[in-house]
């Protein structure tokens, strides 16, 4: 069975081992999921992000980071989500959003952003994203690099 909670600090090795072993997450992405753990377990207010680790079988088995979107009413923004491939294709990842879309209700939001990578790497993302029902909303072209779209989905809350 799959639990989820906020994490805690003793989940930080796991979740930053998950997202240095993720082989789309690039080196400088890793990075920044430890800038925002450490203001998500060092500042009361942490920063605007808020961190979910998912467990299976006694294990860290994923991760999602999302807050609200600045000067905006009612957007979050889901800015991470990695699942540790030991665990893939066993309900982690939907699970994880799906308490996701719980908080930000929660908290009176009304409406998801999620941006990822239009590369053909990336297209198991988007499928993932596309099969819960997110709307594509946007394609910015060549946004993160030569060949690399920025993707936009949306999900109203």
């Amino acid at each position: 069975m799959i639990t989820i909670g906020p994490s805690r600090p003793e989940d930080a090795t796991p979740i930053l081992r998950m997202a240095a072993a993720e082989p789309l997450f690039t080196a400088e992405e890793a990075e920044c999921v430890e800038e925002l753990l450490r203001d998500y377990f060092g500042r009361p207010d942490h920063n605007g992000y808020f961190f979910l680790t998912a467990w299976l079988e006694g294990k860290a088995a994923g991760f999602a980071c999302y807050g609200p979107t600045a000067l905006t009413r009612g957007t979050y923004d889901l800015y991470w989500i990695a699942v540790d491939r030991s665990f893939s294709r066993r309900g982690v990842g939907r699970a994880l959003i799906a308490r996701v879309e719980a908080s930000v209700r929660e908290r009176s939001g009304r409406l998801l952003v999620v941006e990822t990578s239009g590369t053909a790497a990336y297209a198991d993302t988007r499928a993932f994203y596309e099969g819960l029902g997110y709307e594509r909303a946007a394609t910015v072209p060549e946004f993160y690099g030569p060949g690399d779209d920025l993707v936009i989905y949306i999900r109203r809350l």
